[in-house]
Order: C-alpha cells, then sequence, then structure tokens
C-alpha cells in the first residue's frame, strides 16, 4: 500500500495478503489517525473498516511496548471479536503484537490471567469490557488508542452508556468512532467522548451516483416549469 512512511513489517504482512492499493478511507484517514487525533469516521458495510482499524493500530502500536494494553478496540459481538482478531494475525504477521480478544461468552477468570501476562491489543464486546474494567481486568493507564467499531448496532442495543463509561475512566488516549450513519445516538456519543474530531464520511459509489441522478432529475424538472 503507498501510504506514507508504512512499517516495513506491515508494507509485508500486507503485499503477502494482496493488499497492494489502499482504498478512499484508508488513504484519506491515514495520516490523521497516524497524529493521534480523535476522529470520527462514518463509512458504509463493507467499505474496510476492519482493515483499516487493523493496519492503523500496528502502525501505531509496533514500535514499542508495554506491559498493559495499548490499544482497547470495542466490538459489536463475538463473531466480530474474531474477525477482528484473524486480520490482526494477517496483517500483524511480521511484528512481535501481541493480541487478544474477549466476549461475553468467555471465561472472565481466564482472561484476567491471559492479560496479566501482557497483551498490546484488546479487543472485546461493551459489557465485557465493562465488566472487567470494573474489576481491574485490566490496566487502562497505557492506552494509545481507544477505538469503537461499528458502533450503530452497539448504541441499537442500548451500549452507549458502558462504551462511554469506559472511555471516561482512560485518562488520555486517542479516540476513534467508525459508524455507518450519522444518527443522533452517534453524534451524542461522539460529543461525550471525542476533542476537536476531524470528520470523514465515505459512500460507495452507487449512493453517489444515485445522489447525482437525483440531483439531475430534479434539475430536469425546474427546466421543465
Amino acid at each position: 500500500m503507498k501510504l506514507k512512511k508504512l512499517n516495513e513489517g506491515l508494507q509485508q504482512s500486507l503485499i503477502d495478503c494482496g493488499l497492494t492499493e489502499a482504498n478512499q478511507m484508508q488513504k484519506e484517514t491515514f495520516s490523521t489517525i497516524k497524529s493521534g487525533a480523535d476522529c470520527l469516521i462514518l463509512a458504509p458495510a463493507g467499505s474496510g473498516k476492519t482493515t483499516t482499524i487493523v493496519l492503523n493500530v500496528i502502525q501505531q502500536l509496533v514500535k514499542e511496548g508495554e506491559q498493559s494494553p495499548r490499544a482497547l478496540i470495542v466490538v459489536q459481538d463475538k463473531e466480530k471479536v474474531v474477525e477482528m482478531l484473524a486480520m490482526f494475525e494477517k496483517l500483524g504477521a511480521h511484528t512481535d503484537l501481541t493480541v487478544y480478544g474477549t466476549h461475553d461468552k468467555g471465561d472472565t477468570d481466564y482472561d484476567k490471567n491471559y492479560i496479566s501476562g501482557g497483551i498490546d491489543v484488546l479487543v472485546g464486546t461493551p459489557h465485557k469490557l465493562s465488566e472487567m474494567l470494573s474489576t481491574a481486568g485490566y490496566n487502562v493507564n497505557r492506552l494509545k488508542m481507544f477505538i469503537v467499531d461499528d458502533a450503530d448496532p452497539m448504541l441499537k442495543l442500548r451500549h452507549e452508556t458502558k462504551i462511554a463509561r469506559i472511555s471516561s475512566s482512560i485518562a488520555k488516549t486517542q479516540r476513534i468512532i467508525f459508524a455507518t450513519d450519522l444518527t443522533e445516538r452517534i453524534e451524542a456519543l461522539a460529543d461525550k467522548m471525542l476533542v476537536e474530531p476531524f470528520e470523514f464520511e465515505f459512500y460507495d459509489e452507487e449512493e453517489e451516483q444515485e445522489g447525482e441522478d437525483e440531483e439531475d432529475t430534479e434539475d430536469e424538472i425546474v427546466e421543465e416549469k
């Protein structure tokens, strides 16, 4: 991928996976995310949000290590945890990053023991991460990135209180929210979490074409009148 100053190990993993060209989202958000700024990124399903999250986390964390997690990623459910871990395994193949996932169906004591051994990235569901935070299951003092992936379905299940609580427990970190649409709930969560965020909005080509067609139709109607 032609992204500025991309880590060599990450670059090799991207090539191994056949990801040689960055998409629009990855091109436009890479420098801003790399700068450490808070972001709200809106894009449709299938636009590469998971890949964007993973490559940016690897880029940010690969050069240093801590005993405590340096990136915390909130996802909807167990299936999303598995999907995110699989992407980290692919793109992190040439790094030493340790990534761990926790979800509502997992064993909390086992999770705590594993995390206490030292990890770089923790991926989990809102309920499980909130529950573990309450029982000192992980340390947030070394976090560099706090990311909410696909916020829309989580907010429909009214997990915003849990997500906001986790965020408020972190003194200083970069916060990024990924979502599909800018709903009132997304906007309210962004207002609570993000500090002077950069906002990005992406649409697929079909949606853009539909919008252009609608504008053309409106123009024709005006001309006919």
